[in-house]
């Protein structure tokens, strides 16, 4: 089995913390809307056609669409959000980075919610349907890796805020810790604690953007061993400081 393996910038909601933005287990077994099968099918084999020409109902015309509020407009957002989250986990399914998934799905939630519109909320539920299906066509063509270094880059990603070391990696994926050290570099690109610490720099940037947590509550929820490592490390991979990357952000916003 192979699986198609992504970079990833990692960007957060606004309304969610970080270990919230990991955990979305419950959220899809309340789903009360289930689109086609036929629908998730095409979006996960990247039949963008397909999808298109099932996209052609805008989604405030779609029948079967429960009443979770009164409201049309938050209606259909709800469902739009529900949407979004299925979707997310049927790419995953089909080989979609865990992470890559959900930053799809998190910049179109938070551009729903700026909407007021139920025509505007069916036209970019389109056209996420079809960012999705055009991913899953991409990934098709890209250089698969093994389920092994897939297992370890999801592991990696869902436990950004502990210590993660190769000991950890080889139990996940079953494998000796030097044969999984090479696997994963022959793969990537990167040796493992190099790209450990290439996402934890790209979480914490996330954080400095969209929260006002302290720089110090940062560099623990990320299992830094103190505010000053984390400072070095981040210096290194960006060429500025985590203060004057929030400050300079902040001046754009």
């Amino acid at each position: 089995m192979l699986i198609s393996c992504y970079n990833f910038n990692m960007r957060k909601n606004k309304n969610l913390f970080y270990k919230e933005f990991l955990d979305r287990e419950n959220f899809f077994l309340r789903a009360s809307f289930v689109p086609e099968s036929e629908f998730y099918s095409a979006i996960k084999s990247g039949n963008v056609r397909q999808v298109r020409k099932l996209c052609e109902e805008p989604l405030d015309k779609k029948t079967g669409l429960g009443v979770l509020s009164k409201n049309p407009v938050r209606n259909l957002k709800y469902h739009f959000v529900i949407t979004a989250a299925m979707v997310a986990r049927k790419c995953i399914e089909g080989g979609m980075e865990y992470s890559h998934a959900y930053t799809i799905s998190d910049m179109y939630i938070l551009r729903v919610d700026s909407i007021s519109d139920v025509e505007e909320i069916s036209a970019l539920h389109k056209k996420m349907c079809l960012e999705y299906a055009t991913q899953m066509r991409i990934a098709s063509k890209k250089m698969p890796c093994s389920k092994y270094v897939s297992a370890c880059l999801n592991y990696i990603y869902e436990n950004l805020h502990e210590k993660i070391c190769v000991g950890d990696l080889a139990k996940i994926s079953g494998l000796s810790e030097s044969y999984i050290s090479r696997l994963f570099h022959k793969e990537t690109g990167l040796k493992i604690q190099e790209y450990v610490l290439q996402q934890k720099i790209e979480a914490s940037k996330n954080m400095l953007l969209y929260t006002d947590r302290a720089l110090s509550e940062i560099a623990l929820i990320l299992g830094f061993p103190n505010q000053s490592y984390w400072t070095q490390a981040f210096r290194r991979l960006t060429g500025t400081t985590p203060a004057k990357y929030r400050t300079k952000a902040s001046a754009f916003s």
